[in-house]
């Protein structure tokens, strides 16, 4: 990665096969003095280059250029962003480029940082000595330059209206000098200035969710709530509550600290040599915060809100899809807050009570009525007195997670469509009431162990959700603008004609409507929810991570076991009676342009080929798919990107959801390729595409091909069986599978053994003869290729008109979660952050 002050090379390496991790460091130390930059080099990366500056020149990027360039006024850096110009990148010579390289990639500035799980460190350090020390760097390096950004005492105001926004925004900085980080005092300054971000946060959230709320979302500084710190400061119960939180997170931490991750170790090396900030480790670290952090009071956090004031290096800056304020607008709502403030006429902050306990009165804890232990994953099942099914498997990859999920099948698939957009509000509209029996501002001033967790599942499970006017108000408000900002983004409105074309324009796929939302019965999508989580016999119950069963047991007795049973079984489904989604692929080629009004010219592309598994070999063909999905995507990106240098990455995901979760049907689906591109060489590289996957169909990959594929695969399943969240799935999965009869260990290893007999037959040959089944034989005769492209000019339409060729439309969303339509699904996950390079 590159910033304005500092280029990163990272590569992750198995440390089990010593001689790649020699390769690797050989590939650094050749990066660090030896790049050839050749004519031929720089022609074929300009294509990319370009595509990854085009890739932010949309919305997004040019508010986040806009703001920079505002921040950065005055200094060097406002003048030129790290990826440079368009001109630069198209047409910057060779030599050029290798005389910048030379003149400040220096070895004296440059440090080598290697992490990870190393038999013996001495061995790594001699690796790097051998391939580093023949290294030479040109003589006299230039000293590094310094710009200083200057700091202000006006406010600096700006109005950016960018069109293609999804929505309007207010951003406040402050700019102030960097503190040194280098005695116990900067150390607790700062923990007073992070308890000061939490606790602001926290009341920024809470009136996102009052009545007429001034914004929706906020989690930054707004000036009007930093005035009322000043004056009022934070009340003793908020500081304990980010105490108790900041100490939480610490205590994980320590707890967890022989299984930190490479990555948050290299970050604090990287941050210590690029900005000399403290490696003090974790130990020491959570012996500073256990010591300090009680000696913190609310006043001392409070005094932070000095540091931000209007006058100090302030720039207020608001972005809208249409121009509405003006900086006179914004010049009287701070001078009128400051008058507020020197008058002393801003109230205190209100506090909302929050109850000692979730659960007031403890439930009767129910029965395990049966058992069973599958010892070849590590498992134990219990089924409760009152039906719920409770599976648990104890691991010790991280001292302090706890994940569970459940699943009941039955869901929106269920329903008539005439049902469909009301009952599908239901989760939204029940979260912003509170389906846990308390608002979610209540919640969030809650710490969250394994006790309080389940105790939440219990208040959903009994909680009735009614419908109230101002929670209600406040969700469709949010959902009308949500509709609002789709219709502004071209890339919604090239996702939603994909889904349309795709997936035959039905219901479920379709996106919703202002007029549909003015519609929805809040009363009917209350019902239906509560309805989802009424009869806990119906559900199966995962919880994956750090379990002491003598702990855990009795919770999930009490807490999931006294879930009351419903007198009559409620939303009660036969996995195999359950409906699938309606939907049909295009029987004929169909492909087309979709022209949006864009400020800058973007382009992105979908391939899409349909699929269907036949059910005699599913498990097989499905670890298959998974497979093809990869050596697709790394072929397409070799040719499109390394061949012909026009794309930056593309991307190959494969859709099996919408399926009734039947032991016997077949699967439909499709898979789809996905990059952005030129616009003017869009149609191109779809045909490019296409015949890169017909000459796959013909001539097979290579053994390399196949090699490579089998590597990545075998190292993200051998890094998954070190994850809480990879086993979560995999037992989810064992459940859920079509080959389930009530028997999770056969389940899982059916499953697993279909996965090596795919990687055992996975070859050359075998891998043409999958391309050639699960996808149309040959590929060019039942595909959709949808292109997004800049809405022409009416002269520039007319002037085309004779040369152009008719194009259908059509389109895709890569992300459709629709695989979930069929069951009512509860999640919920006690995660504690794992340490962070900066605290």
């Amino acid at each position: 990665m590159t910033t304005a002050d500092e280029t990163i090379y990272e590569l992750f390496v198995p440390v089990d096969k010593p001689e790649l991790l020699s390769q690797a460091i050989s590939i650094l130390a050749e990066f660090s003095s030896e790049i050839r930059v050749s004519k031929e080099d720089l022609d074929k990366e300009r294509g990319a280059v370009m595509e990854e500056y085009r890739g932010n020149r949309n919305a997004t990027g040019r508010m986040q250029d806009s703001h920079w360039q505002l921040m950065m006024e005055g200094s060097k850096y406002a003048e030129r962003l790290p990826i440079g110009l368009e001109k630069v990148i198209r047409s910057v010579p060779a030599a050029t480029v290798k005389q910048f390289y030379q003149k400040w990639y220096h070895l004296c500035n440059m440090a080598v940082v290697a992490v990870g799980d190393f038999p013996d460190t001495k061995t790594v350090v001699d690796l790097i000595k051998t391939h580093f020390e023949d290294k030479r760097s040109s003589s006299n390096p230039p000293e590094i330059p310094v710009f200083p950004v200057p700091s202000h005492e006006e406010t600096r105001f700006s109005c950016f209206v960018e069109s293609e926004a999804a929505g309007s925004a207010v951003m406040i900085s402050y700019k102030m000098p960097v503190s040194d980080l280098k005695t116990v005092k900067d150390y607790r300054d700062m923990l007073a200035e992070s308890m000061f971000l939490h606790a602001l946060n926290q009341r920024l959230f809470k009136i996102s969710r009052k009545k007429d709320p001034p914004f929706f979302a906020c989690s930054v500084a707004a000036d009007v709530l930093v005035a009322r710190v000043r004056l009022h400061g934070f009340s003793e119960r908020e500081i304990s509550v980010v105490r108790a939180l900041m100490m939480s997170e610490i205590e994980s931490a320590f707890l967890e600290r022989d299984q930190t991750q490479s990555t948050s170790l290299r970050d604090e090396y990287i941050q210590h040599f690029l900005h000399n900030e403290p490696v003090i480790g974790i130990e020491y670290e959570a012996q500073l915060q256990k010591t300090l952090l009680p000696q913190i009071s609310a006043s001392d956090v409070s005094k932070y809100s000095e540091k931000l004031r209007t006058s100090c290096g302030c720039v207020i800056k608001t972005m809208e899809p249409r121009s509405a304020a003006t900086v006179d607008d914004m010049r009287n709502v701070v001078s009128k807050v400051n008058s507020l403030e020197e008058e002393k006429k801003i109230a205190p902050w209100d506090e909302e009570k929050i109850p000692e306990e979730v659960v007031n009165e403890k439930p009767t804890p129910g029965d395990v009525t049966h058992q069973l232990e599958y010892p070849e994953v590590g498992v134990t099942e219990l089924t409760l007195s009152n039906g719920m099914q409770v599976c648990y498997k104890s691991t010790d990859f991280l001292d302090d997670q706890v994940l569970f999920t459940g699943f009941s099948y039955g869901g929106l698939s269920e329903l008539p469509e005439s049902d469909y957009i009301s009952c599908s509000m239901g989760s939204t509209i029940a979260g912003e009431i509170g389906m846990f029996g308390y608002k979610p501002s209540v919640l969030m001033d809650m710490l969250a162990d394994l006790e309080t967790a389940l105790q939440l599942v219990y208040q959903l499970f009994t909680t009735n959700v009614m419908p109230q006017e101002e929670e209600v108000g406040i969700v469709m408000q949010m959902a009308e603008e949500a509709v609002r900002a789709r219709e502004r983004d071209p890339y919604t409105v090239f996702a939603n004609r994909v889904k349309e074309l795709n997936y035959g324009n039905s219901y479920f796929f379709r996106p919703i409507r202002i007029s549909e939302l003015r519609k929805v019965d809040p009363l009917k999508a209350c019902e239906y929810f509560n309805s989802c989580f009424r009869d806990p016999s119906t559900f199966t119950v995962v919880i994956v991570g750090n379990l002491d069963p003598t702990i855990a047991l009795p919770l999930i007795r009490q807490y999931l076991g006294g879930i009351p049973k419903p007198p009559q079984p409620v939303l009660n489904f036969n996995r195999d009676d359950l409906r699938g989604l309606p939907f049909t692929f295009p029987t004929k080629i169909t492909r087309e342009f979709v022209r949006s009004p864009m400020v800058e010219a973007q382009c992105s592309v979908q391939l899409c080929f349909p699929v269907q598994l036949t059910n005699g070999t599913m498990i097989e063909e499905i670890h298959c798919i998974g497979f093809l999905g990869k050596l697709l995507e790394t072929k397409i990106i070799q040719f499109l990107r390394f061949t012909h240098g026009q794309i930056y990455s593309a991307e190959v995901s494969v859709f099996l959801g919408g399926n009734k979760p039947s032991r016997t049907a077949d699967l439909r689906g499709d898979i789809s390729v996905n990059f952005s591109c030129d616009p003017e060489i869009s149609s191109k590289l779809v045909d490019l595409a296409l015949e890169e996957i017909v000459r796959l169909q013909e001539q097979g990959p290579s053994q390399e091909d196949i090699s490579a594929i089998l590597e990545i695969e075998q190292r993200a399943h051998e890094n998954g069986l070190q994850e809480n969240y990879y086993w979560l799935d995999r037992i989810l999965r064992g459940y859920q599978s079509r080959v389930y009869a009530g028997d999770l260990g056969a389940s899982c290893q059916i499953l697993e053994e279909g996965r090596l007999r795919m990687r055992e037959s996975l070859a050359p040959q075998t891998a043409q003869a999958a391309l050639q089944r699960i996808l149309p034989h040959p590929c060019k005769k039942q595909y959709t290729a949808v292109i997004l492209m800049p809405q022409r000019s009416r002269f520039g339409f007319l002037s085309s008109i004779f040369v152009s060729r008719p194009e259908t439309r059509c389109i895709r969303d890569t992300k459709i979660l629709a695989g979930i339509a069929g069951l009512a699904v509860l999640v919920f996950s006690i995660w504690r952050y794992s340490r962070k390079s900066k605290v």
